[in-house]
């Protein structure tokens, strides 16, 4: 029996990948004025689609270990043989940050809802 259930887990990866999309972005705008510098973008659905269908091999040493569920390896980051522009990066920024937002709330929510089945359980 899982302590979480799947929701938990993977909006738990979709914040994960959510912040490593955050750096890619970063990284761009950040190399604006590198000459010869060409845009990256994190291949969003790839890196999702890898992370849900990954299983971890971590070995439980003992009955009360919790099972472990990790983004592994470095993601995947692609050219997008453009320069960068600063507009389109400044709202790449906003979406992924609205959409973390979104992802982070949703997870407060799921506990909250397990804090009040405790509180009532009681």
């Amino acid at each position: 029996m899982e302590l979480f259930d799947r929701t938990i887990n993977r909006l738990s990866l979709l914040a994960d990948i959510r912040s490593q999309r955050h750096k890619v972005i970063v990284s761009n705008i950040s190399n604006i004025d590198v000459a010869g510098y060409e845009a990256k973008e994190l291949n969003f659905s790839k890196e999702l689609g890898t992370a849900l269908d990954k299983r971890v091999g971590l070995v439980k040493t003992d009955v009360r270990h919790l099972p472990a569920k990790t983004v592994n390896g470095d993601p995947d980051v692609v050219e997008t043989g453009e320069r960068v522009k600063i507009d389109k990066e400044m709202g790449n920024l906003a979406e992924n940050q609205l959409m973390y937002n979104l992802s982070i709330e949703l997870l407060a929510r799921k506990f909250r809802t397990l804090t009040n089945v405790l509180k009532e359980a009681k």
